[in-house]
């Protein structure tokens, strides 16, 4: 199954957002939260980023998806076309269409694909 990490400066978000993706695709999908800074504060860390793309990385590719900022260029430090790829997506919206493409055994393209469609979801 493709894995997919949250990246956000805020701990709380990234985790949040991380349990609102597994309620709504199922709990079995691989999912992790990338949040904040080695001591708590807001920013990012890419040895954070790092271990949670190791612990959803189950041989079939990695979403990274960012919230804003720095966390898009800590991001592309660890892409790797092919395994480790960035969806440019809005957070909630891409984690979530994003994990349930996952959850239904979707491709690491597709699963891409369908955070990428996220942009699109009209709310009104």
């Amino acid at each position: 199954m493709v894995g997919i990490v949250l990246l956000s400066h805020s701990a709380g978000l990234a985790e949040e957002v991380v349990a609102l993706a597994r309620q709504i695709a199922g709990a079995d999908v691989p999912v992790a939260a990338a949040g904040g800074t080695e001591d708590g504060g807001l920013g990012t860390s890419l040895d954070k980023v790092g271990a949670a793309v190791e612990s959803v990385d189950q041989g079939e590719g990695v979403v990274l998806i960012p919230d804003l900022g720095s966390s898009v260029l800590t991001a592309r430090l660890l892409e790797e076309p092919g395994s480790v790829m960035i969806a440019d997506v809005p957070f909630v919206e891409g984690a979530i269409a994003a994990a349930v493409a996952a959850g239904g055994g979707a491709s690491l393209a597709a699963v891409l694909d369908a955070a990428e469609e996220a942009r699109t979801f009209r709310k009104l």
